[in-house]
């Protein structure tokens, strides 16, 4: 067999072709051209076995729970509780913005609703206190790619499926780097804070504001602490706690705060299922693709030729970042998991002997930031429609966040302890 159709994804991908389509066209054509129209049964097999799978059911339920708690006013009641904490000190709405990914990322597990979410309401808000549009911006997309790092993550859900890793291992092991990312990037915002000399609040929040916005905030705020102390205490599965996700965010909105009504439940349940659906027929083609790839012995091939480039270990990791980081540019992190993850894996797991959490932090967080890299970073789309900017006048603020983003990616590689001691002192590894 040959690797006609790896040449025709990347032409497919290259003039524009929605992904779902790139990953099953690719296939069909090269079997064709082949001569081997009789594997095309495979092909359509594996899409839908690709789908039908029990720790995929995490996805519509966590995208179910992100709705209900976005839907019921949950959003406004972090951002005003991370307003009463750090809103006081210089460049307090940028810091606010920041803390807030934190908080929303333990909800969510997505940074396309992290940007949505946020930005619809912090861009106008810090635009209306003195801050330029596009800085609000660029703080709102560099921001957000916490979400799928902090858990419950999305895209580590599909890498422990796609890839056979424990997903609560692989959660614990993004807990350190999205708050290393996190506090990074407060530690720009405050150093670009007091070089532009960026707004402060007059006043500074009361003891009592500080309670009320604490009690406001408390049941949202419990959402993560059941998710993983669940999950991390062997409590429930992933896909078991996305459920109680889903009910929990569900009960609070309905019956407790009261945020949500029937009415509203239609159009929740429409959008999780648009989103999941659309993430679900994505994973079923890259599974059909993946096994195409496996049986071209491409994963093989390429194993073969990366390692006869060098033989530091070191060099390898940085052009693993690289190679990363540009597909990131072109690809959303979904579907760059879902065909890069087999064909990496084996040449630094099983060839190298990279421990295969690590691997798998290295690649989720390289994709992920990749969701704010031009020309297909669906993050800055989301925070350029909402803040009705320009994308390039976007980029220029987002540098400095971009880069530092970058620089942790370097660190998180070469520091192994950074992602696995979580791991080993909850006995994953």
């Amino acid at each position: 067999m040959t690797a006609l159709f790896f040449w025709l994804f990347l032409v497919l991908t290259a003039i524009g072709v929605p992904v779902f389509f790139v990953l099953l066209m690719a296939p069909t054509i090269s079997l064709l051209i082949d001569g081997q129209s009789g594997m095309l049964t495979q092909v359509i097999s594996r899409l839908f076995n690709g789908m039908f799978s029990f720790p995929l059911m995490a996805i519509p339920l966590f995208l179910l729970a992100g709705e209900c708690m976005n839907n019921g006013g949950i959003t406004l009641r972090l951002v005003n509780f991370a307003q009463t904490l750090i809103g006081h000190i210089r460049g307090g709405l940028a810091q606010v913005n920041i803390f807030t990914s934190v908080l929303f990322a333990g909800l969510s597990g997505s940074a396309v609703a992290d940007a949505s979410a946020l930005g619809s309401m912090l861009i106008p808000a810090m635009e209306k206190n003195g801050y330029s549009r596009r800085f609000a911006a660029a703080v709102t997309a560099a921001s957000a790619v916490i979400g799928p790092i902090i858990p419950p993550s999305i895209i580590m859900i599909i890498y422990a499926f796609i890839m056979q890793v424990s997903p609560a291992a692989l959660f614990a092991a993004g807990i350190i780097p999205g708050l290393i990312i996190a506090a990074s990037l407060m530690l720009v915002t405050a150093v670009i804070a007091r070089k532009r000399q960026l707004p402060v609040m007059e006043t500074k929040a009361t003891g009592a504001e500080r309670i009320q916005a604490a009690r406001h905030a408390v049941l949202p705020l419990l959402t993560p602490v059941i998710l993983l102390g669940g999950i991390l205490g062997g409590i429930f599965t992933p896909t078991e706690a996305a459920g109680v996700a889903a009910f929990y965010a569900f009960f609070i909105s309905l019956f407790v705060i009261k945020t949500m009504t029937w009415r509203d439940l239609p159009g929740v349940f429409k959008r999780a299922a648009v989103s999941s659906a659309v993430i679900m027929v994505v994973i079923g083609a890259s599974v059909s693709f993946a096994w195409l790839a496996t049986v071209s012995g491409i994963p093989q091939e390429f194993a073969a030729w990366i390692l006869d480039l060098t033989g530091s270990v070191l060099l390898l990791l940085l052009l693993l970042n690289i190679l990363l980081f540009a597909v990131g540019m072109i690809l959303d992190a979904g579907p760059a998991i879902l065909i890069l993850g087999p064909i990496l894996s084996p040449v630094f797991v099983n060839q190298l002997g990279m421990d295969p959490l690590h691997f798998a932090i290295i690649m989720c967080v390289n994709v992920t930031v990749g969701l704010i890299t031009p020309p297909m970073g669906l993050v800055l789309f989301v925070t350029s429609n909402v803040s009705r900017e320009r994308l390039e006048l976007i980029l220029r603020e987002l540098f400095p966040y971009l880069a530092v983003e970058i620089l942790i990616i370097l660190l998180i590689t070469y520091v192994p302890a950074i992602s696995l001691t979580l791991p080993r002192l909850l006995n994953f590894i």
